[in-house]
């Protein structure tokens, strides 16, 4: 059996939906059907999580709720309309947006889960009815009812392992089963959704619990490309790349993907597949545990991502300091800050971080703990810098991958902040001012692809 997964764009309007329904129906094989909430039909529409999040807004802070309930049931009430579904649907979906108002607000952050979440089980009802009254007998299952336990962490839950066998159980069940993405719920009963894509992360935690041959994502694209299609002009599609690479390119900018949503089907080894929703014929792009790599090929995709800070200490014979590193680590956890890269030299280390962490008053005190607690030299920190990230899985062994990506900034004229390889040899980061971003990436996919 295969699990198939649908994004918002899939199933923003009644003509998606139809759409939706023939790629189900063309394949007996595509059982377990895992879908987000309703997205935008154009770019000046809105989400519908969008809508609910400020829906949980106003409602937690006593505003009028009207205009956000009018807009979510309005939003359905036109998708099943143009469907033609019993008034039966639309009243379930009606009466579950404005149940939402009658929530305890002592803990905020489990409302907010609560709202975004119903984006998705509301969604999983209207298209399970759509199904079955269009000749594809279907059944809503509710993530309790599947055995998707996650932790207690509203916002950014994980799925527990004594998930997957009574996952395992929904294979028993006959017909399709729609099932709405990301979010589950915690051994006390509580909804907590996962991180924003998470539907992704859902539809992966599936596709391992019912071990599926092949998890199919269904998104608005012809398969993923080498480079941004905004920033460079007809990039190479990838055919075949690695989990590996997936991960890299998600992390780094990559809107595919959220960057942890392949993880659960990349231990069970099931194969994932990109294909599109408005082109399904399309052959997409297909994510393997490990692949035959090209003799000539070393760079599969480049990505950026922005908003960073870089922090630099400096301290003489820091090499030979023993537990310096230790320390400089147990700082950024004392003031709950995370880092994403950290190179170093002799005397120095550079700590990457993601700025937004950072308020003013933290960037002080972080800088006073560092400069005292350490005894250091120079500590400086650089504000408004991007990650531009090589990733393929030709650059092992392969010599000149690195001065082929310098040399291609330096003509450029983009000054490096930081460079940074993995010892994975998987991907090279390169740190540079955030506005010459989109530069950079034109630069460097013109230097491996062109």
């Amino acid at each position: 059996m295969k699990v198939i997964k649908f994004g918002g764009s899939s199933l923003s309007s009644a003509t998606q939906l139809k759409k939706v329904l023939n790629i189900v129906k063309e394949d007996k094989k595509r059982k377990f059907v895992v879908v987000s909430a309703p997205g935008k039909r154009s770019p000046e529409d809105e989400k519908v999580t969008d809508m609910l999040i400020q829906y949980a807004n106003s409602y937690l802070a006593d505003k009028d709720v009207h205009i956000y309930q009018d807009k979510i049931i309005n939003r359905y009430e036109e998708i099943a309309s143009e469907l033609s579904l019993d008034a039966i649907v639309i009243e379930t979906i009606k009466n579950a947006v404005i149940a939402l108002t009658q929530l305890d607000k002592k803990n905020p952050d489990y409302v907010l889960d609560v709202y975004k979440a119903s984006g998705e089980d509301n969604n999983a009802k209207l298209i399970a009815a759509y199904f079955s009254k269009n000749g594809l007998p279907a059944t809503y299952i509710n993530p309790k009812e599947a055995g998707i336990v996650v932790s207690d962490e509203p916002g950014s839950a994980t799925i527990l392992e004594e998930s997957y066998d009574k996952i395992y159980q929904l294979n028993n069940l006959e017909g399709v089963l729609v099932i709405p993405g990301f979010f589950g719920y915690t051994r006390d009963g509580q909804i907590c959704t996962f991180s924003r894509g998470g539907s992704d992360i859902t539809g992966s935690i599936v596709a391992a619990g019912v071990q599926a041959e092949l998890y199919e994502n269904f998104t608005d694209v012809d398969a993923i490309f080498a480079a941004h299609p905004k920033i460079v002009t007809n990039p190479k599609k990838i055919s075949e790349l690695t989990f590996r690479e997936m991960r890299e390119l998600s992390y780094s900018g990559f809107g595919v993907f959220h960057d942890e949503a392949l993880i659960p089907s990349f231990k069970a080894g099931i194969q994932v597949v990109i294909k599109n929703t408005n082109n399904p014929s399309a052959p997409g792009t297909r994510i393997l545990a490990s692949r035959q790599t090209n003799v000539n090929e070393s760079v599969i995709g480049i990505a950026g991502d922005s908003g960073f800070a870089s922090i630099y200490i400096n301290k003489y014979l820091m090499n030979r300091e023993v537990g310096f590193g230790r320390k400089v680590l147990a700082i950024l956890e004392d003031l709950n800050l995370n880092y994403e890269h950290m190179p170093s030299g002799i005397d120095d280390i550079s700590i990457v971080l993601r700025e937004d962490q950072l308020t003013p008053d933290l960037e002080s005190a972080l800088l006073d703990h560092l400069e005292k607690d350490l005894h250091l030299d120079e500590v400086r920190i650089t504000h408004g810098l991007s990650m531009i990230v090589l990733v393929g899985e030709g650059m092992k062994r392969r010599v000149g991958v690195a001065a082929k990506g310098t040399c291609s900034l330096a003509e450029a004229g983009i000054n490096l902040e930081m460079i940074n390889q993995g010892s994975s040899e998987v991907s090279i980061i390169f740190g540079i001012d955030q506005a010459k971003e989109k530069q950079a990436i034109q630069a460097l996919y013109h230097a491996y692809f062109d």
